[in-house]
C-alpha cells in the first residue's frame, strides 16, 4: 500500500518541480517535528516542548521532550504515520523492550527527556523517497497511549500527534523579492510612460501592475484567515505577505516593543520561550478547540488551585482577544493572522506596527523618488542632456502629479490597512496603537471615498455639459494627473465602479480581522464576496478594453476558486483528509501557474513598451474616445489647424483652456469659470457672456467646442477627414450631424458673439497656429 501513494506524489512532485524549481537550501535527509498536539478529550500526556529530528544516514532520532503526564502504569505505544491523510505505516511500541527510559512504566509528573532512539533500517527502508524532498510534507504521526494493566486495560488513556517535515518549503525569499520587484518596476515604468508621453500604453501597464498587485494581496488574505491550511498553502500564502507589509528585519522589531512598552502595552515573547514551550501552528478547525478546555484542566490538576484561572474561561477569552491559545501544559497555538506572524518571526504584538511603518516607509520613499526625479529632469534640461521637451508635463506640474501618486499609493495600500487597523481593534495592544489605527483606518477610508465623490461628480458634470464623461475626465491635466488613478483603468462610463473595489476591498477586511476565530464564516463570506466581485466584471466588464477585462476576469475567477478551496479545508463537508491534502497541493499548482503567466506577460508587455519606437500604437483605441482628449505624443495631429483645436479641446496651460481644471482651485465648469477664463484674454463680450451665463443656449450647457467635430469622432478614427486637411480656411464645410444630438451647423451664431469663421479667424489671430511659433508667444509670456 506505500507503493500505490508514493507513485502519485512523485508525479505531484515531479510537476511541482516544474514550477518551483528553487526550494529552500538542502538540509541533507532530515525528518523533524517541533511540536505536539493532543487529538483526544481528556488526554492524560501533554508536551510543552518538543523537538525530535530523524537522520537516515545513521537511522537515529534525537527526541528533546518536556511532557506533562497524569498517567501511571504499564502502556504500549499505537503509532501510525500518514501524508496527505493517507496512513502508511501502523506500527505498536511496548516502551519497556524499546528501552525508552522514563515511560516503562510510566509515572504522573513532569517528565523531561532527552535521548537518541534508534531507528531499525527495515523501518527506515518503509519510507518513501519522496518524503525527504517533496515541499511543505504534509505528513504526521498519531499515538495513542493504551493501558495494558488495571482496569483501564486496553483503553486509550491520551493521544498526541506530531507534524513532520523535511526542511523543504515554497516559502522562498526569492519568490518574495522576484514579485516585488516585478509590480513595483511596472508601477514606476508606467509612471516614466506616461512622462514621455505615451497615455495609452501607460494607462495599460498601470492598470494591469494594479490588478496583479490586488491579486497577489489576495494570495495574502487567504494565508490571514483563521482556516485551517494545509502546510504548502501556508507557505505559498506566506510568500505574497510582503504586499500586506509584514516584513520582518531584528532592529525594527526592538523598537516595535520598546515602543509598546513605553505606551502601556505588554508585548508578547513567544520567540524568546521557544527553547522551552512548543508553538503548535493550528492545521485543524478553531471551532473544534473547545475540548482544550478540558485537556488544559486535566494538565493542570496537579498543580495549586489558587494558581489555576478557570480554563474555559481564559481558553474563551484567548480566542476571542489574543488569537492564540495557551494550552495547561504551556505550549501555544496559533492560527489566522498570528500564525502569519510566527511564520514571519514577528511576535504577534508587532505585527501592526511592522504593517503601518513599511507602508510609511512606502509612501516616504515614493515622494522622496519623485522630488529626485524632478530635480534630475531640471538638471539634465540645464546641462542640455535632454530635450527640453522631455518630461515637460511633469515638470510642469509635478505637484499635482505628486498628489495623484500619493492617491495611488493610499489605493495600493487600503487593503493591507484596513486588515491590521481592524485587528488592532480586538488586540488593543496598547493606547498609542489604537489611536494610530484609528487615525489610519478612518483617514484612508475617508480620504479614498472623497477622491471617488470627486471623480463621479466631475463625471457627471462632463455628461451634463458635453454628453460624455471622458471629455472632462481626460482632458483636464490636473484632473487626470490628480484624480486618475481612480478612474484611468475603467472605460469612462465606468467610472463610478471604483465605488464597488472600495467596497469590496473593505467588506472583505472585515471578514478576515473580525472573524478570525470563525474559520467557516471567512470561508462562506469569501466564496459570496468573490462570486459577487466575479459576476460583476464579467457583465459590467467594466475595464479600459478587452484584453484588460479579461486580465481582471481572470483574477477574479481564481480568486473565486481559491475561496471555494478555502471552504474544503474548513471540513465542513467532512471530507477524508486525502481529499484536503490533494486539494491544498492543488491549489498551490494552480496559483504557482497562474503567477508566473501574470509576471510573464506584465514582464513582457513593459518591456515592449520601452522597445517599442510608437508604444501606444500596440494597443488598440479605446471605445470611450479618450484618446481624444488625453495628451498623447501619437494623438496629436501635425496639421496647423488641428493643432490649435487640440489645444482648445484639451485644455493646455500654455493655450485657449476653457475654464476646463477641475482642482481645489476651480471646483466646476460653471459659467463663471468660463467667464473669467475667457475674459481674462479678451476673447469674450460681455454681452455674450451674459448670455451663456443666463443659459440661453439650453439647458443643459453644451460645451464651446462641439462633440460632433471631427476631432473628436465617434466611429473611432482618430484622424481627420481629408477634405479637411486640404482647407486651411475657417470656413469648415457643412458636417453630418453629430451622434451626440447636435444641430447641424454652418456658419451659424457663435457663443462669442460672431460665425463660425470669426471665431476661427479671431483664434488664429490671437493664437499662433504654428507650433513654434505657439511656443515662442508662450515664451515671450
Amino acid at each position: 500500500m506505500r507503493f500505490s501513494i508514493a507513485k502519485p506524489l512523485a508525479a505531484v512532485a515531479s510537476l511541482a518541480a516544474l514550477i518551483s524549481p528553487t526550494l529552500a537550501s538542502d538540509p541533507g535527509q532530515i525528518l523533524q517535528s517541533n511540536s505536539l498536539n493532543t487529538c483526544q478529550e481528556n488526554s492524560g500526556f501533554t508536551a510543552s516542548l518538543f523537538n525530535v529530528v530523524f537522520t537516515p544516514n545513521n537511522n537515529s532520532a534525537n527526541v528533546d521532550i518536556v511532557a506533562v503526564s497524569s498517567i501511571q502504569g504499564s502502556v504500549v505505544f499505537d503509532v501510525a504515520i500518514s501524508a496527505y491523510g493517507y496512513q502508511i505505516i501502523r506500527k505498536t511500541v511496548d516502551p519497556c523492550t524499546a528501552g525508552l527510559a522514563g515511560l516503562c512504566p510510566m509515572t504522573a509528573g513532569k517528565i523531561p527527556l532527552n535521548f537518541n532512539l534508534p531507528i531499525s533500517p527495515d523501518a527506515v527502508k518503509q519510507i518513501p523517497g519522496i518524503a525527504y524532498t517533496f515541499p511543505d510534507l504534509d505528513a504526521k504521526v498519531k499515538v495513542f497511549i493504551n493501558m495494558t494493566d488495571g482496569a483501564q486495560a486496553g483503553t486509550s488513556v491520551a493521544c498526541v500527534e506530531a507534524d513532520i517535515s523535511n526542511g523543504k518549503t515554497v516559502d522562498l525569499v526569492g519568490v518574495k523579492w522576484a514579485t516585488a520587484i516585478v509590480a513595483g518596476l511596472s508601477l514606476a515604468s508606467s509612471a516614466v510612460v506616461s512622462g514621455l508621453g505615451h497615455s495609452n500604453a501607460a494607462s495599460h501597464v498601470a492598470a494591469n501592475a494594479l490588478s496583479l498587485f490586488a491579486y497577489f494581496q489576495a494570495q495574502a488574505m487567504i494565508g490571514l484567515t483563521g482556516v485551517p491550511l494545509p502546510p504548502v498553502v501556508q507557505a505559498w500564502t506566506q510568500d505574497f505577505q510582503w504586499s500586506m507589509g509584514i516584513i520582518e528585519l531584528d532592529f525594527m522589531q526592538n523598537i516595535f516593543t520598546w515602543y509598546q512598552r513605553a505606551t502601556g502595552g505588554t508585548p508578547s515573547t513567544i520567540f524568546d520561550s521557544l527553547t522551552t514551550v512548543s508553538v503548535q501552528v493550528e492545521k485543524r478547525s478553531v471551532d473544534l478547540v473547545e475540548p482544550l478546555i478540558s485537556l488544559s484542566k486535566r494538565a493542570v490538576a496537579m498543580m495549586p488551585r489558587k494558581m489555576i484561572e478557570p480554563l474555559a474561561e481564559v481558553t474563551k477569552r484567548d480566542l476571542a482577544k489574543r488569537g492564540n491559545i495557551q494550552t495547561g501544559s504551556g505550549s501555544y497555538i496559533v492560527y489566522g493572522i498570528q500564525r502569519v506572524a510566527f511564520r514571519a518571526y514577528i511576535e504577534s504584538t508587532n505585527l501592526f506596527m511592522t504593517g503601518l511603518t513599511f507602508f510609511c516607509i512606502f509612501v516616504v520613499f515614493t515622494v522622496l523618488c519623485v522630488a529626485a526625479f524632478k530635480g534630475f529632469c531640471e538638471l539634465a534640461v540645464k546641462q542640455k542632456w535632454m530635450s527640453n521637451e522631455k518630461f515637460l508635463e511633469f515638470r510642469n506640474g509635478w505637484f499635482t502629479v505628486l498628489k495623484g501618486i500619493l492617491f495611488r499609493m493610499t489605493l495600493i495600500g487600503y487593503p493591507q490597512m484596513t486588515i491590521l487597523c481592524l485587528w488592532e481593534f480586538t488586540q488593543n495592544d496598547s493606547a498609542a496603537e489604537m489611536v494610530l489605527a484609528v487615525f489610519f483606518l478612518f483617514g484612508m477610508t475617508i480620504t479614498l471615498g472623497w477622491a471617488a465623490s470627486k471623480v463621479i461628480r466631475i463625471a457627471r458634470r462632463s455628461v451634463a455639459m458635453h454628453r460624455n464623461p471622458a471629455y472632462i475626465l481626460f482632458s483636464d491635466p490636473q484632473a487626470l494627473n490628480k484624480w486618475g488613478f481612480l478612474y484611468v483603468q475603467f472605460r469612462a462610463s465606468a467610472y463610478y465602479f471604483i465605488v464597488p473595489v472600495l467596497g469590496y476591498t473593505l467588506l472583505k477586511s472585515m471578514f478576515v480581522a473580525f472573524a478570525q476565530s470563525k474559520g467557516t464564516v471567512q470561508a462562506i463570506s469569501f466564496i459570496l464576496i468573490e462570486a459577487g466581485a466575479l459576476i460583476a466584471a464579467s457583465v459590467l466588464r467594466p475595464w479600459m478594453d478587452k484584453s484588460t477585462n479579461s486580465f481582471n476576469i481572470a483574477i477574479c475567477v481564481m480568486n473565486f476558486i481559491n475561496a471555494i478551496f478555502l471552504l474544503i479545508f474548513t471540513d465542513v463537508f467532512n471530507q477524508p483528509p486525502l481529499v484536503t491534502g490533494v486539494v491544498g497541493v492543488v491549489l498551490w499548482i494552480a496559483n504557482a501557474i497562474f503567477s508566473l503567466v501574470l509576471l510573464i506577460m506584465l514582464i513582457v508587455t513593459t518591456v515592449i513598451v520601452f522597445f517599442r519606437e510608437n508604444p501606444d500604437a500596440r494597443y488598440q483605441y479605446m471605445a470611450d474616445d479618450r484618446a481624444s482628449f488625453m495628451k498623447s505624443q501619437t494623438q496629436l495631429t501635425t496639421t496647423t489647424e488641428l493643432d490649435a483645436l487640440a489645444a482648445t479641446a484639451r485644455g493646455d496651460k500654455g493655450g485657449y483652456k476653457p475654464g476646463l481644471d477641475l482642482d481645489d482651485d476651480a471646483e466646476s465648469i460653471s459659467s463663471d469659470s468660463v467667464r473669467r477664463s475667457v475674459n481674462a484674454k479678451g476673447m469674450m463680450p460681455s454681452s455674450a457672456t451674459n448670455s451663456v451665463s443666463n443659459g440661453s443656449y439650453g439647458n443643459p450647457p453644451r460645451s464651446p467646442v462641439d462633440p460632433s467635430m471631427p476631432l473628436f469622432p465617434a466611429d473611432g478614427h482618430r484622424s481627420p477627414p481629408q477634405y479637411l486637411r486640404q482647407q486651411p480656411s475657417g470656413n469648415f464645410p457643412q458636417r453630418a450631424p453629430s451622434p451626440y444630438g447636435a444641430q447641424q451647423r454652418t456658419a451659424s451664431p457663435s457663443p462669442y458673439g460672431g460665425s463660425s469663421s470669426n471665431l476661427s479667424s479671431n483664434f488664429r489671430a490671437q493664437n499662433n497656429a504654428s507650433p513654434a511659433g505657439f511656443r515662442s508667444q508662450n515664451n515671450a509670456r
